[in-house]
């Protein structure tokens, strides 16, 4: 059977004599090194991190509450017990010492019980506190591990959810893709966090899932819709925020709030709604511009594709009538970017 090894105690005194009676008292128990000066104690300390110190106070150069105050001032070390063991016996001693961090305070000449018995509560606390901290540890990766599954189980249901309402055809498709990288863009040059920004984009691309509820033919249509047909084509907005509305999940609340806004307006003439200027959530306002962008870019039966540079003279030009006038100058100075992400997805 392996031996459990010795818990380690420092005894810091600059009197040979103190440090002697101390270490017959604990040397049965426990692994005893020594220092005689307080110099010489921080630098065993800060090799070695012995798992408690029985420290003098009154030392030349340096005496002990000096010793403790940078032992508790050093993130490695400030969570060794220091008890001091000293012959100064003033309760304002005693009150300076548990000040600084001590935690517990021994008067000399010292009793062997009382010594040993210290020694062991503060060890004990010391073990129990460390057991404490592991098993928060164990317990809060588990919590991170199980959080990272649920959300990429949920980013993956988001994922095919915003799929679905494009299976009905190829190129829109992709044009969910480049909305998200838009947007994603568009969210670093506003100076979202990673997670934020992160989360904006996938929400972005169930901009459009209200589709499910519209009839094919009206979807697949090869030409412009009549002004019948438009009514019904426009309460994709409201479908697609009923069918995500009520979530607890932060993503799908975004996609709620995107699917129903993205096609308001600046200036109030939008739908469904006819919100105006920043009563339209900056999440639709944003999805918005690069919706209108990736339409102009893109080819579809009733029109062909506009190039980027027309396509942001468009966006530039529908400024402060259509879109948010801060939002749409942000993405007017993203042509080479926005060019790479067609390039990705085409």
């Amino acid at each position: 059977m392996e031996r459990k090894q010795k818990q380690t105690i420092l005894v810091v005194d600059d009197t040979p004599t103190n440090i002697k009676i101390l270490g017959q008292i604990l040397i049965e128990d426990y692994e005893i090194s020594i220092a005689t000066s307080g110099a010489q104690a921080l630098e065993i300390i800060a090799q070695n991190r012995p798992d408690l110190i029985l420290l003098d106070i009154m030392m030349p150069e340096m005496d002990g509450y000096e010793v403790c105050e940078r032992v508790k001032a050093d993130r490695h070390t400030q969570n060794i017990p220091v008890i001091f063991v000293t012959a100064k016996d003033e309760e304002s001693d005693e009150a300076k010492g548990f000040e600084i961090g001590a935690v517990d305070y021994i008067t000399k000449p010292v009793s062997p019980p009382v010594v040993k018995a210290r020694v062991k509560t503060h060890l004990t606390l010391k073990a129990a506190k460390e057991d404490l901290q592991n098993q928060n540890a164990i317990l809060d990766q588990k919590i991170k591990n199980r959080r990272m599954e649920l959300k990429a189980s949920q980013l993956e249901a988001v994922e095919r959810l915003g799929l679905a309402s494009e299976y009905r055809d190829e190129e829109t498709g992709l044009h969910i893709k480049r909305i998200s990288a838009y947007c994603r863009l568009m969210g670093i040059h506003l100076g979202f966090s990673t997670e934020e920004n992160e989360n904006f984009a996938i929400a972005s691309t169930m901009h459009d899932i209200g589709k499910i509820g519209i009839p094919d033919h009206l979807i697949t249509k090869p030409e412009k819709l009549s002004e019948e047909e438009w009514v019904i084509m426009k309460t994709h907005t409201t479908i697609g925020e009923e069918l995500l509305s009520g979530s607890s999940s932060e993503i799908l609340q975004a996609a709620a709030i995107i699917a129903h806004t993205h096609h308001e307006k600046w200036d109030g003439t939008g739908y469904p709604r006819r919100l105006k200027g920043e009563e339209i959530p900056l999440p639709g306002r944003i999805v918005c511009i690069c919706d209108m962008f990736d339409n102009l870019v893109s080819k579809r039966p009733y029109k062909d594709s506009w190039s980027i540079e027309d396509s942001l003279k468009e966006i530039k030009k529908e400024s402060g009538t259509c879109f948010d006038p801060k939002l749409a100058d942000i993405f007017g100075k993203l042509g080479p970017e926005l060019t790479k992400i067609l390039d990705l997805f085409k």
